[in-house]
């Protein structure tokens, strides 16, 4: 399925910024003085922990549904995901009054289980383990003639994605500012790859990192050898936004060109980024939308002297976990 859709370029994204100027928050690019000052660099943090339904995914998911057809609003949408993009897709399909299906894991954070049934979805819960999602929201679209709301591997959700890096681009122009490196949580890489389509499009010496959770470096490992690489399928993490066990077909496409590299963080580190960013900015963060910090508090030196931004992509995280970070 994914193939037959062509890569989104750029005017794609400015594109998907004008559907979404008016429902989207522009969130903040935080230039955080405590971070700087850690990491011996100029830190910015892009807080899309801010965004509607508390993640980036409000973006891509508005991006593709407003651009469905009269007759496949009528069918309703399906998508999978383990809390982010269900959250988004179903916020998005209540505010059109479309029926909704989300495929979530039984595992998932029932703080993002509960909010997507709040916004009026119906959620079937699956074990990520020993079934399929994918498989099971093909069988629901066959049945009901409902359009999937791919979670990162269709060009209108990598073009919603990109606005963060549209907003970014025009955050830092507006200080006279040029960033040397961009870290980016990625998972599927919907989010990255529109990123770095946006901000490789002004700022073309700009390294672009991709970010992702020990064991699941699959996006790193396959930038390395040139081939979509599979995660480590007995590997664990408690960022659960980021658990993709291999990039998708247009993200990694895109990717693969534009990225320089990947880095990948411990549990331990998430935590302690998950702290940093509470204590010193007051900003509620998941694991998954913590991992880009976490790489500039573990003493990057490549980084020393440079200007950078960490994404931080979501804040939806179960209050257990949370409060096993900061404490």
């Amino acid at each position: 399925m994914d193939q037959q859709f062509s890569l989104p370029a750029y005017q794609d994204i400015v594109a998907a910024a004008k559907r979404l100027k008016w429902v989207i928050r522009t969130t903040p690019l935080i230039e955080s003085v405590v971070a700087s000052t850690a990491c011996d660099a100029r830190v910015f943090l892009k807080a899309e922990t801010l965004q509607h339904t508390g993640s980036f995914k409000f973006r891509g998911a508005y991006n593709l549904i407003y651009q469905l057809s009269a007759e496949q609003r009528a069918k309703g949408v399906v998508a999978y995901s383990s809390g982010n993009h269900a959250q988004a897709v179903a916020k998005v399909a209540s505010l059109s009054d479309i029926k909704a299906t989300i495929v979530m894991p039984k595992d998932a954070p029932q703080i993002k289980i509960e909010a997507t049934q709040k916004f009026g979805a119906q959620t079937v819960l699956y074990d990520r383990y020993s079934e399929s999602r994918e498989d099971i929201a093909a069988t629901i679209v066959a049945e009901t003639e409902a359009t999937l709301v791919p979670p990162y591997d269709h060009p209108h959700t990598i073009a919603g994605q990109g606005t963060v890096g549209l907003e970014i681009v025009e955050q830092l122009t507006a200080l006279d500012c040029i960033p040397d490196a961009v870290l980016v949580p990625c998972s599927g890489g919907g989010l990255i790859s529109g990123v770095a389509t946006a901000i490789k499009h002004h700022f073309p010496d700009t390294q672009i990192y991709s970010v992702e959770p020990e064991g699941f470096d699959d996006t790193a490992r396959s930038l390395a050898s040139g081939e979509r690489e599979t995660a480590d399928l007995e590997a664990t993490s408690i960022c659960d936004a980021l658990l993709v066990p291999t990039p998708g077909h247009l993200t990694f496409a895109i990717n693969k060109q534009l990225l320089s590299g990947g880095y990948k963080v411990t549990d331990t580190m998430v935590q302690k980024a998950m702290a940093f960013a509470f204590l010193q900015e007051k900003l509620v963060v998941e694991p998954g939308g913590a991992v880009a910090l976490a790489v500039l508090l573990n003493g990057q030196d490549e980084f020393i002297d440079k200007t950078v931004v960490a994404v931080v992509s979501g804040g939806n995280v179960d209050p257990a976990i949370f409060g096993a970070a900061i404490t």
